[in-house]
């Protein structure tokens, strides 16, 4: 239900609690009944209150039901209240309250169910990939993940920042940069002199020749040109990453996704901020020297590290989780006091190691800062077989190479219909298919539908801001006048739980529900005025249809 209904009904509710039991202020929550039978929405007030109050929860309830319904303002949303069960009261709302969403969604259109903006900043790191190659399946999923969860935040009112972290600083890099250079001396993966950690991909022998023809990449705002110096591994080095930067800001383009911002930990070891944490945990007694490396004492820091772990090596080199530390120190120092990091599966182990490091800065920074969603990886299936390669990457399947099979849309819908820790096969040929079996061309074909109803009577289609929406009725109507209220409070829930795919499972649910509407209620009839209204039903699920999956990056196709 809407949230100005779902406020009033508390505050009914209150008011009747309030004249039986004025020294109780119980918070009152409202859920929907399992069976629809039951009612719009129950609550269990009167049983939360019977024990401290000293009353019988059923006699308690009753009293509520008849004092709730004995005000005026009650009568005109509720057509009935009733106690079921040990006390529960479930309540059901006249059909005008239901229908009331039609004039709401006509006002706001595109607007419909985003919240006002809240004062609150939140950063969202994802992606984050190393530029030592093209961008994977994995990265297409956290990509999905992240563009979402963005979009649904910014929906619940949050000014939100997309963040790209660029690993270019390690031992990944100067592999990189020996492969382009085996390539580019002609020395072939299978070669027992190529670099054992070498890359493979096709990829390698492009960055390669292109260096060799002292070619000029355009990257993070800069051009960078090849000198062709096959020995000067600094150079090589430096176009490469240019060389993949560049490449990886197209998969990006072609997903269609925006950063507004690209952080590189190499100027975290350029700008001092790493050795700064360092410092501040030296300063602050969480460190020690032992075995010529430097630990921290992540087992004091409460958050949960089962040892304490080195940051310092022995050879003066830094592990990879103290430049996070850095990285998120960095964070809070820009503002950003809410933060939610989108990563694989394989960063667990470091989570407990960045909040330990932040809570031996002494900045009052939360526990739980950053948030984070671990994602699993994603199988891709093709013909009942998985498809491990690709032709430019080598060993792994590429997000453009989904793109170019299936389009932005099946694979930013796919990737995000299940909950991020779970597995997920990426099947090419259901994403390809046109029947209801495939879940994105179910929803999409609802809203052409309907833009097809709208087109044949587009006269009258033009005056459904003047339809008497009295009219809807009928049993398939109010389900689906219903289903469109619910979208503001699943946008607060999906965002609040980091849950994107329960936006995907609700949309379902709403083609669902409108197919059945479509199906049992006739649009084109003599009834003009009946006509009219169910112009105007199906016109407000278009715009629903439509917000809901662009809080997923789907396109709303008029016309399939």
């Amino acid at each position: 239900m809407l949230p100005e209904l779902q406020n009033t009904l508390i505050q009914l509710l209150s008011e009747a609690v309030h004249t039986l039991l004025p020294e109780h202020n119980p918070t009152i929550k409202l859920e929907r009944p399992k069976q629809a039978e039951h009612g719009d929405v129950a609550t269990n007030v009167a049983m939360q209150l019977a024990k401290p109050a000293g009353r019988n929860p059923r006699e308690l309830a009753q009293d509520i039901v008849d004092t709730l319904m004995s005000n005026p303002l009650a009568k005109e949303t509720l057509a009935s209240a009733e106690v079921a069960g040990p006390g529960f009261i479930n309540l059901r709302c006249t059909p005008a309250v239901h229908q009331e969403v039609i004039n709401v969604i006509q006002e706001q259109g595109a607007h419909f169910a985003k919240a006002p903006a809240n004062g609150t900043s939140l950063m969202v790191e994802f992606v984050s990939a190393n530029p030592t190659g093209p961008l994977h399946v994995g990265h297409a999923r956290q990509a999905a993940l992240g563009d979402c969860i963005c979009r649904l935040f910014s929906a619940a009112g949050y000014q939100v920042h997309r963040e790209f972290y660029y690993n270019d600083a390690g031992n990944q890099i100067n592999n990189l940069a020996i492969s382009v250079q085996a390539r580019a001396k002609g020395i072939d993966p299978d070669h027992p002199n190529y670099p054992s950690d070498g890359y493979r991909g096709d990829y390698i022998v492009d960055i390669a020749n292109d260096f060799i023809a002292k070619k000029t990449v355009h990257a993070d705002g800069k051009d960078v040109t090849a000198t062709g110096d096959l020995d000067n591994l600094t150079d090589i080095r430096r176009f490469a990453v240019a060389y993949l930067r560049h490449e990886q800001d197209l998969d990006l383009k072609a997903f269609n996704l925006v950063f507004d911002q690209y952080y590189l930990e190499s100027s975290l070891y350029t700008d001092g901020k790493v050795a700064e944490a360092v410092d501040i945990l030296t300063k602050n007694g969480y460190t020690y020297e032992q075995d010529g490396a430097l630990w921290l004492r992540t087992t004091d820091l409460g958050t949960g590290d089962d040892k304490d772990r080195v940051m310092r090596k022995s050879d003066g080199s830094y592990t990879y989780f103290v430049p996070d530390v850095a990285y998120h120190l960095s964070k809070w120092n820009r503002g950003y006091h809410h933060a939610i990091d989108i990563q694989g599966s394989d960063h667990h182990g470091t989570i407990a190691r960045v909040r330990a490091g932040l809570q031996g800065l002494h900045l009052d920074i939360p526990k739980d800062f950053p948030a984070y969603v671990l994602h699993k990886m994603v199988r891709v299936m093709r013909g009942g077989e998985e498809v491990k390669i690709s032709k430019r990457a080598g060993s792994y399947v590429t997000m453009r190479d989904l793109i170019e099979w299936v389009g932005q849309d099946a694979v930013r819908f796919f990737l995000i219909q299940r909950k991020a820790d779970t597995e997920f096969t990426f099947d090419i040929d259901l994403a390809l298919s046109k029947g209801e079996e495939n879940p994105v061309y179910y929803i999409q074909y609802a809203h052409a539908r309907i833009c097809k109803i709208l087109r044949d009577s587009e006269e009258l289609a033009q005056q459904v801001h003047q339809a008497d929406i009295s009219l809807l009725i009928a049993p398939t109507e109010m389900t689906l006048l219903k289903r469109l209220a619910e979208l503001p409070n699943m946008i607060q829930l999906a965002a609040k739980e980091l849950s994107p795919h329960l936006i995907a499972f609700w949309l379902l649910d709403l083609a669902a529900d409108f197919h059945s509407w479509y199906n049992a209620e006739r649009i084109m009839i003599d009834d003009q005025a009946l006509k009219l209204a169910r112009l105007a039903l199906a016109d407000s699920t278009r715009q629903v249809i439509a917000n809901a999956l662009d809080l997923l990056g789907v396109s709303a196709p008029e016309k399939m």
